[in-house]
């Protein structure tokens, strides 16, 4: 009982206004973002839905990587650009939002993801198709890259034709055409996409040519030269 009540005194105490609290502590691998500069996109804008897919198992190592890592960060140039694009969805197709996959990425992280092409016996040539070598880093390591897709009304993602880090002619936007006359993509699968490219075009963001669900914010050179990698 007597625990009970200091709690309720606690409790009470901490909601009084006027009364400093302390700021509720961040795992370590945030406060190295936050530290850094980055910012927390979701601050930038509450609307944009959140599901980093390196902090489940839902990726292509099949292991979380991120660990504690499970709000997306980006650089604040970069996050107020997707914040417009967030706009532009909306303005476009209201219900629909966007959905990141991934944002800033550690380079420890990074070391991971290119380590993992070798199980996955994927030739060393063909390896930077899919995942930057790590010791250049990605724009992901700048916080200057992001993964997303489009959600519907019903939060539910829009159909791309592939999975997140599908690995294949199918997931490039530069094969669409061919995918399309050879009836493994449809239209409406590749209309989908162009709306994601057309709100993220629109605010700066340039397109991969092998990842649809892939933008990045500048190039890596500029992304090293301003920001530095996030290690």
């Amino acid at each position: 009982m007597l625990k009970t009540t200091l709690n309720l005194l606690l409790l009470t105490f901490a909601t009084v206004p006027g009364i400093a609290q302390s700021p509720r502590s961040l795992p370590a691998i945030e406060q190295k973002m936050v530290d850094r500069g980055l910012v927390d996109i979701q601050k930038v804008d509450p609307d944009i839905l959140v599901e980093l897919k390196y902090s489940t198992t839902d990726n292509f190592i099949g292991r979380d990587v991120y660990g504690e890592l499970t709000r997306a960060y980006l650089q604040p140039e970069m996050a107020r650009r997707l914040a417009k694009a967030s706009a532009l969805l909306k303005k476009q197709k209201p219900g629909y939002q966007l959905l990141v996959y991934d944002a800033a990425r550690p380079n420890a992280a990074q070391y991971d993801l290119w380590n993992a092409l070798d199980h996955l016996k994927i030739p060393a040539r063909s390896k930077t198709q899919y995942v930057a070598d790590p010791k250049i880093g990605s724009n992901h390591n700048f916080g200057c890259a992001i993964d997303l897709t489009i959600a519907d009304e019903k939060g539910i993602p829009l159909d791309m034709g592939t999975k997140f880090d599908y690995f294949g002619p199918l997931a490039y936007p530069r094969s669409e055409q061919e995918m399309l006359q050879k009836g493994k993509l449809t239209a409406k699968q590749i209309e989908n996409r162009q709306l994601l490219r057309k709100v993220m075009t629109q605010v700066g963001f340039k397109v991969n040519t092998t990842e649809w669900w892939h933008f990045d914010g500048m190039s890596k050179a500029q992304a090293r030269a301003k920001y530095g990698m996030i290690p």
